[in-house]
């Protein structure tokens, strides 16, 4: 008598037992191959996956830093000003303006900025000073248009910290404390005010006094600024540097300079006997390094706070009702906000993109490691094993790999972008491994819920989709296209919409292409019924036995194509962008020109010798011309007509035929006989006719036109209005060259500034630096850096996904071939055949990711603005629009199509190696 088999106890029960454990280890050196390359696989999905949100807190980090440090501290700190207390004796008034009282209320001021709004006391600035420059009596101070200079005093505490010693000595005051009646106070000057104002050490200048004799103020020390950039001299920047300003309601030419003068911190309360209008100021400069992206919003209702709410409130409560607090900081911020609004859509679509193809790509591998384990589980169905049993010992045995690769790419993360926070990241790697463990029990759990030996087959060519698989798919696609067409027309104000792009025209492609798919395949199949050979018929007949096409992998290629070609497309067109705005604003490759006067006779052939140059083009422009019965001037540039013209046609700027320029009466004397042919602009063209109407030259001399051609761009003249004419037409005085367009790829910005040296006023322009100045914020290089680690992590799960797909029916493969190569087949007619199996889906995922490419580009392009990501925010107004690449989109498409023929050839040719005996053992099917 036999005795009964026991039933295999469910791992639950059994998962701390040695059996198990052994059991694992056994499970781990049998499958070294499978756990070392999921373990791969994980680590590289939870490095990516952590590295995303900790590189974008970089970004946005950097990207909030740059703003605040370009714009001025002028704008960026928060200025407390108030007047002097009313009080019944000028005594106390004096006493509130010493140092004591003044150092007193900067703590409170101080105190008021609240996080994430972080001081930095270092350059926090505060004192007492004129709020009106009064007029000095010193006839050697410079007078550019015969007025006097007018200085602006100011005690500014902790001088001595901020500025180091030139010459002389620091001010200081006598044993005596300073009054509103003192009539000698020291100061000191800056190198930069001292050398404008010829201002030395032991100079004396006297200021108006107040019902008082003037103050004497005496320069007793040259000081050089330590940081001359930052918030302590570049608030006020007129302590610093002197500037030229005008009085209100004089003329344009009546300027006077402004300097400063710092008085020693203790002589405040001199200024009170002048009619400067002193004023205790507190400046709080913000902490530049303490500021981080991720808190913008609570930034500015910090700074909105602290200008004109509770903190201002407080402020007046304690110090002076009087009090005022200004600052800009929250424009720079709104700015900045609307840079990253405009960047964060796109950047999303380089996440969801990713992320769900990390989704895929770890479900299917657990579905392959599940469908190569098919006759093990279902033998331990068979025998008795519980599903929570059957699934709790796949769990352990994948997260014993899955864990500490999570792990490793989690750390790789973290060491290799620091400075980020870490919660976003370790959230991001677990829900990875997350998901890498539970992908292969889910699988098993739901193939293996009836115990069954055998399943029945699905042919592709001959199963029919059940009535719910249909109604959810219609389902998934009607939201799918709705969700496209409200992006199309919402444009990239749909955050979500925008970030899900891919994905969506993903899914409606692979539900078109799954369904699709058996159609033609029924029709090859019957016209190969009358082929001769065997290759072909039986390479059809094997793709239509197999299983019904999985729309996950067909999901998983489209995904990633179309997130490839859409990362590739924003970046050729914010390429495209950049190049067109910089050859806008320079007119060629690079621009040489002065705005008075004319360029040296002997320059051309200066820089005509450079290398890098391929062409040069001549033109004199003046800016002053004036159209009769105009009284606006309009920019005038004569030119050469050949040269001129084929410089529009190689710029694609305004391109025109050379004839129709070309002065038409060679004979004669200029400006007497037919008008000159021109180009206009379509303001100029609209306002003033066709012509022919004279044009007023600077000179006094006028020259008449006729408008023969409206071009909205024009090299010589960057932007706005214009009028272009032969140049030989002008008068002498006007046909003078003040500008050089150059052409050539590889044009030295050096050697060309090199060569105008010396010039009045030339500047040198490349069309390259104006390309980079594009580039003013780390949001935009990050934005960039980001869809191009994108386009690689998806072509990288691209060729994962295929690997897959090759490795889930590898093992059917080798063994109908090794059949095969028993009934007589040749290696060649084998690797033919395995080829022409794997062509149909290779070929239909390679085709339906360039047609998904090609209509998701065209779909979302109205709906994606890349102006943002591609120019500074005051650059142009160009807009920067999607526009479809196709290097990005063919050639991630050609790659899957290589791949997918070179890898069942790889196989035909090792398993001819290998013979056929392994591939044909006992019980395979």
């Amino acid at each position: 008598m036999t005795a009964r088999p026991e039933p295999v106890r469910g791992a639950a029960t059994t998962a701390g037992s040695p059996q198990v454990r052994a059991g694992l280890r056994t499970r781990l050196r049998a499958f070294a191959g499978t756990s070392l390359a999921l373990a791969l696989l994980v680590a590289m999905s939870a490095a990516l996956a952590a590295a995303y949100p900790r590189a974008v807190d970089r970004y946005e980090d950097a990207g909030l830093r740059r703003a605040i440090e370009q714009a001025s501290p002028e704008r960026t700190t928060v200025q407390v000003d108030a007047p002097p207390p009313w009080t019944d004796t000028v005594a106390e008034m004096e006493s509130a303006l010493r140092v004591g009282p003044l150092a007193e209320v900067r703590a409170e001021v101080l105190a008021t900025a609240k996080a994430p709004l972080v001081a930095d006391p270092a350059q926090s600035s505060y004192g007492v000073r004129t709020t009106v420059a009064l007029a000095a009596s010193e006839s050697w101070l410079p007078q550019p248009a015969g007025l006097p200079a007018r200085l602006m005093l100011a005690a500014q505490q902790d001088l001595a910290a901020h500025s180091r010693i030139s010459a002389g000595r620091l001010p200081r005051t006598s044993g005596r404390p300073v009054t509103a009646a003192t009539e000698l106070v020291e100061a000191a000057v800056t190198r930069d005010t001292a050398r404008t104002l010829n201002i030395r050490v032991g100079s004396v200048i006297h200021v108006p006094g107040s019902e008082r004799a003037p103050l004497a103020v005496r320069v007793t020390g040259i000081v050089v600024p330590r940081a001359p950039a930052g918030a302590y001299w570049s608030t006020q920047p007129v302590l610093r540097t002197p500037a030229l300003g005008r009085l209100p309601g004089s003329a344009i030419a009546d300027v006077h300079w402004i300097g400063g003068l710092l008085l020693a911190p203790d002589a405040g309360p001199a200024l009170l006997g002048t009619p400067g209008r002193p004023h205790r100021y507190w400046q709080v400069a913000p902490d530049i390094a303490a500021l981080n992206g991720r808190d913008l919003d609570r930034l500015a209702s910090a700074v909105a706070a602290f200008e004109s709410g509770p903190g201002v409130q407080r402020l007046r409560a304690v110090v002076e009702s009087r009090l005022e607090a200004q600052t800009n900081l929250d424009g720079v911020l709104t700015d900045h906000a609307a840079l990253r609004a405009g960047i964060t859509p796109l950047l999303l679509v380089a996440a969801v993109g990713t992320a769900s193809l990390a989704v895929i790509v770890l479900s299917m591998a657990g579905g392959v490691a599940a469908d190569r384990r098919r006759a093990e589980l279902t033998l331990l169905r068979a025998r008795g094993a519980s599903l929570p049993g059957l699934g709790m010992r796949l769990l352990a045995a994948t997260a014993v790999v899955a864990v500490p690769a999570g792990a490793l790419g989690l750390t790789a993360a973290l060491l290799a972008l620091p400075g980020a926070r870490s919660a976003p990241a370790v959230a991001a790697a677990l829900a990875v491994t997350l998901l890498a463990c539970a992908a292969l029990p889910l699988r098993a759990v739901v193939a293996h819920r009836t115990v069954r030996m055998h399943d029945g087959r699905a042919d592709l060519a001959s199963v029919r989709p059940s009535r719910r698989r249909t109604v959810a798919e219609v389902t998934v696609l009607v939201i799918a296209s709705g969700a496209v067409l409200v992006l199309r027309r919402q444009g990239s104000g749909s955050t979500a919409l925008v970030a899900a792009a891919p994905l969506l025209t993903g899914v409606v492609a692979a539900l078109l292409l799954a369904r699709l798919h058996p159609l033609p395949l029924r029709a090859l199949s019957r016209a190969a019924t009358r082929m001769r050979g065997p290759v072909v018929p039986l390479s059809l007949a094997q793709v239509a036995r197999t299983p019904g096409f999985a729309v996950l992998p067909l999901l998983a290629l489209l995904t990633a194509l179309t997130t490839a070609a859409f990362g590739g497309s924003v970046l050729a067109g914010v390429t495209a962008a950049r190049d067109r705005a910089a050859l806008l604003a320079v007119g060629a490759d690079g621009r040489i020109e002065t705005p008075t006067g004319t360029l040296p006779r002997t320059l051309p052939d200066r820089v005509r010798g450079l290398p890098g140059l391929r062409d040069m083009t001549r033109a004199g422009i003046t800016g002053e011309a004036k159209p009769e019965g105009g009284t606006q001037p309009v920019p005038l540039a004569g030119v050469d007509p050949d040269g001129y013209a084929e410089l529009s046609h190689r710029t694609g700027l305004g391109q025109f035929d050379a004839a129709s320029l070309r002065r038409r009466d060679t004979g004669t004397a200029a400006g007497t006989d037919r008008p000159l042919p021109a180009l206009a602009s379509p303001r100029v063209a609209e306002e003033y006719g066709t012509g022919p109407y004279a044009v007023l030259l600077p000179d006094g001399t006028s020259v008449s036109v006729r408008i023969v051609l409206v071009l909205t761009t024009t090299p010589a003249v960057p932007g706005g209005d214009f009028l272009i004419v032969d140049r030989a037409g002008l008068p002498r005085s006007a046909a003078r060259t003040t500008t050089l367009l150059l052409s050539g790829d590889t044009l030295d910005g050096r050697a060309l500034r090199a060569a105008v040296r010396g010039g009045t006023a030339t500047s040198v322009r490349l069309r390259a630096e104006e390309r980079a100045r594009h580039v003013d914020s780390p949001l935009q290089s990050g934005a960039e850096r980001l869809f191009g680690a994108a386009v690689a992590a998806g072509a990288g799960y691209a060729v994962l996904v295929l690997l897959l797909t090759v490795l889930r029916t590898a093992p059917e493969r080798g063994a109908l071939l090794a059949r095969l190569r028993t009934m007589g087949m040749s290696r060649s007619q084998g690797r033919r055949l395995l080829i022409l199996t794997a062509l149909p889906q290779a070929f239909l995922a390679t085709a339906g990711g360039l047609l998904t490419g090609w209509a998701g580009m065209h779909l979302l392009s109205p709906g994606v603005d890349l102006t943002t990501v591609a120019l500074a925010s005051s650059a142009t107004d160009d807009a920067a629009t999607l526009r479809t690449d196709p290097l990005s989109l063919a050639l991630p498409a050609l790659t899957v199509l290589l791949l997918a023929v070179a890898v069942p050839a790889c196989q035909a040719w090792w398993v001819s190696r290998r013979g056929s005996v392994r591939e044909l053992r006992m019980g395979d099917r």
